[in-house]
């Protein structure tokens, strides 16, 4: 028994850093008992996005390799609905007026939206009252503005044709009734009904900009466009990384704006990839054909955004 002691006092001697085995186990179970807390804080989240996104998404992956209208058996057709965009006319305008309405909005809105962010940043008497007027049309119901754009717009009677007809316009565009003017009349609303939530975003990082960086910068002469060159715009290249991605992801989807405005014409004029989606699934029921069309739409976002976090180092990060 007392060689055993002596042996066991040895050991302790040798390994002095030596952990007991129990400790060692009760470290463990502590640890599992974190991960088991981390996990359930985010099984929610996750069961959701599994259910309804992530599963929507396999099940378009797959459903866009078979034929099916939504009742009769799904029949396979292997890359068919692929092959069959490449000759179809309706898919082609969709895919540019797509890409024409993402180039016409995103820097219009952008641009817009700082410039209404930087002037009410300024200490104006009522600034408070025009950033709610300036915010209202992205809160207000889309049908209801949407109407009142339609109305301020008419070809026929509207204000706007009215004031250019007073000018000396003798024949003024048809906005959204004209397929030269369609995609244009779809922009702009847009940018009008967009640009107040992206002003919030922007006055936030305005004021988040120390004072004394333009104190410094006035110090050394810099006028005020200056300063908004040197200043303004390098701390604010975060929050404009952040609207540029989330505007041009929002463009590549948009379908309710164009909906509520031209439904998609005159003719194809302001046909866009997601109202083309919802036209051949749910209108002409060829789903399978409608989930290929949106696999183009997410290999198109999926690019440009790729392209985007690709540039955010240089962009962002300075």
């Amino acid at each position: 028994m007392k060689n055993k002691e002596e042996l066991g006092n040895r050991m302790d001697k040798e390994n002095p850093n030596k952990k007991p085995k129990i400790k060692r186990n009760s470290k463990k179970v502590r640890k599992i008992k974190e991960n088991l807390t981390a996990y359930s804080f985010i099984a929610p989240n996750f069961i959701g996005f599994a259910i309804f996104t992530l599963g929507p998404i396999l099940f378009a992956v797959v459903l866009s390799l078979y034929q099916w209208d939504g009742s009769n058996p799904m029949k396979f057709v292997g890359f068919d609905n692929y092959l069959k965009m490449w000759n179809d006319v309706r898919v082609h305008a969709a895919f540019w007026n797509t890409i024409i309405y993402a180039v016409g909005t995103v820097p219009l809105t952008l641009v817009t939206s700082i410039g209404i962010a930087i002037l009410l940043n300024q200490k104006i008497k009522g600034r408070n009252i025009f950033r709610t007027v300036s915010f209202f049309p992205y809160v207000a119901s889309l049908v209801a503005v949407a109407a009142v754009w339609n109305m301020i717009f008419s070809p026929v009677n509207g204000p706007v044709n009215e004031v250019l007809r007073l000018i000396g316009v003798t024949n003024p565009p048809k906005w959204a009734a004209d397929s030269d003017w369609a995609m244009f009349t779809v922009i702009l609303f847009s940018v009008w009904k967009q640009m107040g939530y992206y002003m919030v975003i922007f006055l936030a990082g305005l004021q988040g900009i120390s004072a004394e960086l333009y104190e410094a910068a006035e110090l050394d002469g810099a006028n005020k466009w200056k300063q908004f060159i040197n200043v303004t715009l390098p701390q604010l290249k975060p929050v404009t990384f952040f609207v540029l991605m989330i505007l041009t992801i929002n463009s590549f989807k948009v379908y309710d704006i164009i909906y509520m405005i031209t439904q998609g014409g005159p003719g194809t004029s302001t046909l866009v990839l997601v109202y083309e989606i919802y036209n051949t699934g749910f209108m002409n029921w060829d789903l399978g054909y409608s989930s290929a069309i949106s696999m183009l739409l997410f290999a198109v976002v999926l690019i440009v955004t790729l392209i985007q976090f690709k540039g955010e180092k240089n962009f962002a990060n300075e």
